[in-house]
């Protein structure tokens, strides 16, 4: 067997892929579902945050303040450790997905409501001005015309800021979670063989990179005209 031959029996052989080929799929689907939830909860979250902040209720601000530090400092994957291992002493047991769904939202959370929150304040304060005097409420003006034009100035730095996140669902194999990478690893592990590895790595190819070209296009689109 020539060393070519023995580098494709190694790292793609035919009849280990085929064996486990419905297992990295079914880590597909939980991949995919992970990436939803995250998205959908994590933006959600983060402008409800920056929504609140743009009040301006000081103690309020604080307390958002110091949580979405706290979750930009923190690693990912401790926050995932910290919420599966450590809840439960607190009488709660998150599942492996859970914790790994409500971990990696936190974090989109804390990056997107600063996102979020620069885009608001980088509207002048004239246009806040006129709008009041025209007879529009605070949260009239808020929502009608100041956050419109601030989610189209935020949209490409969150489009990267969310592909990052949502690349993280792969840390859930700490917690048993069998997303792509978890299945992967375990169909390793089972044939002794690292070809379901590069299944693995095609999967995550397949899933995010259409994700980044399309992140690259938004930002390209709503990118700031001088």
């Amino acid at each position: 067997m020539s060393t070519w031959e023995r580098f494709l029996d190694t790292f793609f052989n035919a009849k280990v892929m085929a064996r486990y080929l419905p297992d990295i799929l079914s880590g597909v689907v939980v991949t995919i579902e992970l990436a939803v939830l995250i998205v959908i909860s994590g933006l959600a979250a983060g402008l409800a945050l920056a929504l609140l902040r743009s009040l301006g209720v000081r103690p309020l601000n604080w307390l958002i303040v110091f949580v979405v530090d706290l979750f930009r400092s923190l690693p990912p994957l401790v926050i995932i450790v910290l919420m599966y291992f450590g809840l439960p002493a607190a009488g709660l047991s998150p599942s492996g997905f859970v914790s790994t769904w409500l971990s990696l939202a936190f974090v989109l959370m804390a990056f997107s409501e600063e996102i979020f929150w620069a885009g608001i304040t980088s509207i002048p304060k004239g246009q806040w001005e006129a709008s009041r005097s025209t007879g529009l409420s605070y949260g009239q003006t808020l929502m009608n015309v100041v956050l419109p034009q601030a989610l189209r100035l935020t949209i490409p730095p969150l489009t990267n800021r969310t592909i990052a996140i949502t690349k993280g669902t792969a840390l859930g194999t700490v917690v048993a979670v069998t997303e792509i990478l978890g299945q992967a690893s375990s169909a390793v592990s089972n044939s002794y063989n690292p070809s379901p590895l590069m299944m693995g790595a095609a999967a995550y190819i397949v899933l995010f990179f259409p994700v980044v070209v399309a992140g690259r296009w938004i930002e390209t689109k709503f990118a700031w005209k001088r």
